[in-house]
């Protein structure tokens, strides 16, 4: 068994969110999925897939019926371990189909285990992950001009909806990785 340590971008949201976590090589991409939806802020709610080159990783799902036109090839089957990962290796994350919410991941290292770490962890990380459900990368921008806004028209439900307050800034590796610990 290998640590592949990934950093996990969000794409077409400025400035950049990011996550990097060491994870075992033996886990599947399904496991990877929820790593990533922990370490990121997401709910695991919605349909995801992995694009490694041309390949399709994730879950055939029914109701998307463009599924039927590729193969995917099923995220519960197969080990990150069987792709031979190599440092500078990149895929693709893409969760929430409507929302569109996709992540650029890098194998930045290929380690050894180190005695007594408990996988997967957060090594680091920026930014607040975007509310779920807050229509992609063009309504997460709607939002902050909202809730960054006191005259905006919808400033009082957008605060509301999220619980409050929201600050994109905010970032605690400690949250992460309590999150992270709940993976079973």
């Amino acid at each position: 068994m290998k640590i592949i340590q990934l950093k996990i971008t969000l794409k077409d949201v400025k400035p950049p969110v990011w996550r990097r976590v060491l994870v075992r090589d033996d886990i599947t991409f399904y496991k990877l999925h929820r790593i990533i939806q922990h370490a990121m802020g997401w709910f695991e709610s919605h349909l995801y897939e992995f694009r490694l080159g041309e390949m399709i990783i994730g879950e055939k799902d029914d109701v998307w019926d463009f599924y039927d036109r590729y193969e995917v090839k099923s995220a519960k089957r197969i080990k990150l371990s069987s792709m031979n990962f190599a440092p500078k290796d990149k895929f693709r994350y893409v969760y929430d189909f409507g929302d569109n919410w996709r992540h650029d991941i890098v194998v930045e290292k290929v380690l050894d285990p180190e005695e007594g770490v408990k996988y997967p962890v957060c090594i680091g990380g920026k930014r607040n992950c975007p509310p779920e459900d807050v229509g992609g990368p063009w309504g997460y921008e709607d939002f902050l001009e909202a809730i960054q806004d006191p005259q905006h028209p919808e400033h009082e439900s957008m605060l509301e909806w999220v619980g409050g307050s929201f600050d994109p800034e905010e970032f605690s590796i400690d949250e992460v990785n309590d999150m992270l610990k709940m993976i079973k």
